[in-house]
């Protein structure tokens, strides 16, 4: 079966979707829910995906998200991918976590983002038994911040969403509208085994199929936004190491250099250059080294929450 093109393009929103294979749980417990929302917030520092509503539940995920870059393929993949090494890592298994590619629905914002926002926010009261009684205590979703009972994260954008209710009171408005149920619409919307890759206007559809993609095409590498220079200088001005340090290779078996790994990362996130190059700026032999270093690092920003900070601060300074 060929899969359905892609919709690719900057700015666009989307309703994803995604759920365990065999609809097994793909969390078990906060240490996990709070490992993917931090594969969220590494999406976002790398790829420029903003999260404006979410839900986790057991067995799956709904996401309300903007592409400035038009690069959903790549955050994505690196959400899930980042997810599933960790999952896979803690519950000692190995292989596919999630049932397939997960299901991307561009929708458009003018219609429907209110009611998509709504229809993920009220996930947890929806099933047969609902799991929580008022939504603002279900913990694993931005509702709570919509209802400003949790601080909201950086990379939690609200703002559109808010935009689109006309009230000079957005958290009591918000509030209403959520508590008021799912439109006939989007109930019936949703009911469907097989869902539409765009859902608008014909005019909205029409120009979004102008931007597809077609199975096996390569959505175009993000733009450079750094230098590699400016990004070994943040580094430096952060951990106080020198440039000399960081770029030197720790050999030996158990031998870590954590800064010289995040290094690379961020290089990988705002400079644009590829694994061949970057083995050739960091002197390694293979571009797969490069690779497989990036992935300890990303392993370790999941686990270690102090290596998580830096990596936090550094990439805010890279953006501002």
């Amino acid at each position: 079966m060929v899969r359905p093109h892609r919709v690719e393009y900057e700015g666009a929103y989307y309703h994803v979707m995604n759920r365990g294979r065999g609809r097994q749980n793909i969390y078990h417990d906060a240490k996990y829910f709070e490992a993917f929302e931090g594969c969220l917030e590494q999406a976002h520092r790398r790829f420029g995906l903003e999260v404006h509503a979410y839900c986790l539940m057991n067995n799956h995920y709904h996401l309300l998200v903007r592409t400035p870059r038009g690069n959903l393929s790549r955050a994505m993949r690196h959400v899930n991918g980042v997810y599933t090494q960790y999952y896979n890592r803690h519950k000692k298994t190995d292989g596919t976590l999630f049932r397939g590619r997960y299901k991307a629905i561009n929708i458009e914002a003018s219609s429907y983002l209110l009611e998509v926002s709504r229809y993920i926010h009220r996930n947890p009261v929806e099933t047969k038994k609902p799991i929580v009684s008022r939504l603002e205590d279900y913990k694993w979703s931005s509702y709570p911040c919509y209802r400003n009972k949790n601080k909201s994260p950086d990379w939690l954008y609200k703002e559109s969403v808010f935009s689109e209710l006309g009230s000079g009171q957005p958290t009591a408005a918000y509030g209403r509208f959520v508590e008021h149920g799912v439109d006939d619409e989007t109930e019936k919307f949703y009911e469907k085994n097989h869902w539409p890759a765009v859902r608008g206007s014909k005019r909205f559809i029409d120009k979004a199929h102008l931007h597809s993609v077609n199975n096996g095409r390569e959505v175009p590498r993000d733009k450079p936004v750094k230098e590699i220079v400016e990004v070994i200088e943040a580094v430096v001005h952060r951990t106080g190491l020198s440039e000399q340090e960081i770029f030197k290779s720790s050999r030996g078996k158990g031998n870590k250099n954590i800064t010289r790994w995040m290094a690379m990362k961020l290089c990988q996130d705002y400079t644009g250059l590829s694994l061949k190059e970057l083995a050739s700026e960091f002197k390694v032999g293979s571009y797969s080294t490069v690779s497989a270093t990036v992935g300890r690092f990303n392993r370790l920003v999941v686990s270690d929450k102090s290596t998580a900070e830096l990596y936090d601060r550094i990439c805010k300074d890279l953006s501002g």
